[in-house]
């Protein structure tokens, strides 16, 4: 799957000169889309309903809480054992961050530039908590508020961090 796709008549053009694991992009969308799939078939068997609207209060925290997920994946120390099958450490980054890079072909590849980029992750954790706003709200909001408040916090420490220095 390295090349393949990226070889076929109508992606040959795409990236000539650069190895890009579109089958593995390919895989990583159908999954994506499978899950919402399964889940809005799931939704409408069960018959729940969707909320009415989202509140102004649920927007925020969720936008807050998807935020600081996707960095925390994508970016902690600690996390890097989940990132270390699919990318190569390259160096220590902002506060308790580190910057790894995708390594591999194919859909090790694809997987290792979703789990390094937090604008990536975004759109699949933000996904995961309104769908756990439907199902679970109560546990959705706590854990929502839970990295909430830990995202103000480390915006504590870095601006105290920054007034120490002055």
């Amino acid at each position: 799957m390295k090349a393949d796709l990226q070889e076929a008549r109508p992606f040959a053009a795409h990236a000539p000169d650069r190895d890009r694991p579109l089958g593995g992009y390919a895989l990583l969308t159908s999954a994506f889309l499978a899950c919402a799939g399964g889940f809005s078939a799931w939704l409408r068997r069960s018959n729940r309903q969707l909320p009415e609207r989202v509140t102004p209060g649920d927007l925020a925290l969720i936008t807050v809480a998807s935020h600081k997920a996707s960095r925390l994946l994508a970016k902690d120390r600690v996390t890097s054992t989940v990132r270390a099958p699919f990318t190569r450490f390259q160096e220590d980054g902002a506060a308790g961050e580190v910057e790894e890079e995708a390594r591999g072909s194919g859909l090790q590849r694809a997987i290792g530039e979703l789990v390094t980029c937090p604008y990536c992750l975004g759109l699949w954790i933000s996904a995961g908590f309104n769908a756990g706003l439907v199902v679970a709200p109560r546990v959705t909001r706590f854990s929502a508020a839970l990295l909430a408040v830990t995202s103000g916090s480390d915006t504590l420490q870095i601006l105290y961090k920054r007034l120490e220095g002055t």
